[in-house]
């Protein structure tokens, strides 16, 4: 085989960013539409359109490839919240006011859930990671508060009535009702109201959990 056959036959390194980004977002999208279990390695090759070893090459195995999927994700969505906190430091001198510092906490996830953001199924593989997540993902969630330091800081310092303990409990209940707006609650929020809540207005629940939000950190 000549030298021109061979450099044909391998791909280049744009050739195999191409095929990792393929296998990357096939990969987060039927996660998050059928759950971990229930994908395989030749699902998501076959979804991808690429080679069976593509994920073992790439990502050295599913588990991995899963854990890339949550740490980018996750490293996204909190690089968001950091931004607007820093924003809202900046706007404030230092020392934004309640409901600012939990907009920030609030605000990028919700984004997310937009029906037409491009985030949406990011987020719906974030919300199967917290109930099906491999070992290496649960022990990151049950331990990463990195990221979370900053807004329990921020709220010690607009809270200063308040005992701490008092502000972390608050701050855990806050992030309950967070997690709490998953697809299914969601739906079956709809079907209670009888239609009259509606999840694509994003503005609107934004709105009512920051008021239920802020009310829980007065004295």
């Amino acid at each position: 085989m000549s030298l021109d056959e061979t450099a044909q036959e391998t791909p280049g390194p744009e050739a195999e960013a191409a095929t990792k980004h393929m296998v990357f977002n096939a990969a987060e999208r039927l996660f998050a539409l059928n759950g971990f279990q229930n994908v395989s390695v030749r699902d998501i090759t076959a979804e991808a359109g690429v080679n069976l070893a593509s994920v073992n090459y790439h990502f050295g195995s599913k588990d991995a490839l899963l854990f890339e999927i949550f740490r980018r994700r996750t490293a996204e969505l909190n690089r968001e919240r950091a931004r607007m906190l820093h924003e809202a430091n900046d706007r404030h001198g230092g020392k934004p006011p309640v409901r600012e510092i939990l907009t920030a906490l609030i605000a990028p996830p919700l984004r997310w859930l937009d029906p037409a953001h491009e985030h949406r199924i990011s987020l719906q593989f974030l919300i199967r990671a917290r109930s099906e997540g491999t070992a290496a993902i649960r022990e990151v969630l049950g331990t990463d508060v990195s990221h979370l330091r900053r807004f329990s800081d921020a709220l010690l310092a607009a809270c200063p009535a308040l005992q701490p303990d008092e502000v972390y409990w608050r701050l855990h209940f806050v992030l309950g009702m967070i997690h709490q707006n998953r697809f299914m609650e969601l739906d079956r929020l709809h079907v209670l109201s009888e239609g009259l809540t509606r999840e694509d207005d994003i503005a609107g629940l934004q709105a009512r959990m920051l008021d239920f939000a802020v009310k829980g950190f007065e004295v």
